[in-house]
């Protein structure tokens, strides 16, 4: 079939159609099991995602025998690359002492030293299996520690899946309510209504907007949570004025502040309170820090954290949970951090701005309008005209081509988010960002003036 009889929307997905049979095939079987193929919702594109073989370093090799140049770091989780022969040893010297334990380890207490070190407003921190249960008893302990129910966030924010924070994630410009007092929206059905009644959502990188609605239910909020970098959004870096001002209003109105890093701690060697010198109450991480496996951490302030404390009879705020502080993970994440190194991690975040400019660059090559975002190591695409600083902003942005330019590059041997966010892993060299421009040229060259 001649490809000038094809739209240009329909060529991409031909191409990537011919690529990925064996993806394909994948599908049609895996759904006989599991509802849409998978059990992660948000890898799930059309017509069907590539299905993965394995990873060695900056690369993904699919089921077709594809290799893809990974940009991902599956969603910012592996910031090392695949199969890091460091991290791969502490693995193997770990799974020939046992994989778990029903008690304390320690590799656990090594770890938790080696955070509190890194990141000085963890005073003491606990282990999780996910980031979304480390936001789960961060929220949990503010409200134990203030006698509060009510918690604001961050439209656009993205916190886990649990109840509480799953609202105004991705809410519709109709529904949203007005820009400097957004609504509350649920982001999922099943979520009950009084759950959602119990969360005020502030705007983003608004100062006096998110100021007023803070201080007009200040008295009965127990813990504000906000993304330094909102990830789900779009790699949308927050404005140092804004994070002071919600330190300084929390501080005053006796809220906790909780900064989720879960994303953003790559930024920086502390995290992104050091890179925007703002100190929160407590921290949620998760994603790198566990090395490839599953692991979430919260921590800050001894005397929040105290409440967490079985040594002196029934703890105020329980956290059982058989997997928490898993060794694999222990040792997985605690060489991943010893690893990145002060040098190793300025270097990462240089090919990630030399990669931003060559990004816009080719969008303004290809007379594509087009913003992109994002700080040290972390990227995202918005094709749009106006610049991007909340999540409203992304609601002009042209959601459909991304999708086109997402499967053009994928055809080119480039593999980002399908929602148009990317990261660096240390894997990646400069040989490779190269790569990527010229492949991001080359899908452009195809969609220009479509």
């Amino acid at each position: 079939m001649s490809t000038e009889a094809i739209p240009l929307t329909a060529r991409e997905e031909e191409v990537y159609r011919e690529r990925t049979p064996a993806s394909l095939r994948f599908f049609e079987k895996a759904r006989e099991h599991l509802p849409g193929g998978d059990s992660r919702s948000t890898v799930f594109y059309p017509p069907y995602p590539v299905v993965f073989d394995r990873g060695e370093g900056c690369l993904l090799f699919d089921l077709d025998g594809n290799q893809l140049l990974d940009f991902t770091g599956n969603h910012s989780a592996l910031i090392h690359g695949y199969g890091h022969p460091e991290i791969l040893k502490a693995i193997q010297v770990q799974l020939r002492k046992g994989t778990s334990f029903p008690g304390a380890t320690e590799p656990q207490r090594h770890y938790a030293e080696l955070l509190c070190r890194r990141i000085p407003s963890l005073e003491q921190v606990r282990f999780t299996n996910s980031g979304t249960e480390a936001t789960l008893n961060a929220v949990r302990a503010a409200r134990a520690f203030t006698g509060r129910a009510r918690i604001a966030k961050v439209e656009g924010g993205y916190h886990g899946t649990t109840d509480d924070v799953m609202v105004s994630i991705h809410p519709s410009g109709t529904e949203a309510g007005a820009r400097s007092e957004p609504r509350a929206i649920p982001n999922t059905r099943g979520i009950p209504r009084e759950v959602v009644s119990n969360v005020t959502i502030i705007p983003y990188n608004d100062i006096e907007g998110a100021r007023a609605v803070l201080e007009s239910t200040g008295a009965g909020l127990a813990a504000v949570l906000v993304e330094p970098v909102l990830g789900s959004a779009g790699m949308i870096p927050a404005e140092t004025a804004y994070l002071e001002m919600l330190r300084e209003v929390t501080r005053r109105l006796g809220i906790v502040l909780i900064f989720d890093e879960v994303v953003s701690f790559r930024v920086a060697y502390g995290g992104a309170q050091e890179y925007f010198n703002v100190v929160p109450d407590l921290t949620c991480l998760g994603k790198l820090i566990g090395g490839g496996f599953p692991l979430g951490v919260f921590g800050g302030r001894s005397d929040i954290m105290a409440m967490f404390d079985p040594s002196r009879g029934r703890p105020a705020v329980l956290h059982p949970g058989s997997h928490n502080a898993h060794p694999l993970g222990m040792v997985a994440g605690a060489t991943t951090l010893e690893l990145l190194t002060r040098e190793v991690l300025a270097q990462l975040n240089s090919r990630g701005g030399a990669l931003r400019q060559e990004m816009s660059r080719a969008f303004a090559g290809a007379g594509i309008p087009a913003q992109i975002t994002g700080v040290g190591s972390l990227f995202a695409i918005h094709l749009t005209e106006q610049p991007v600083r909340s999540y409203r902003d992304t609601l002009t942005a042209q959601a459909d081509r991304r999708h086109q330019i997402f499967l053009g590059l994928v055809n080119e041997g480039i593999l980002i988010d399908p929602r148009g966010v990317g990261s660096l892993t240390t894997a990646l060299g400069e040989e490779e960002v190269r790569r990527f421009g010229a492949a991001l040229r080359t899908v452009l060259a195809r969609h220009r003036g479509a």
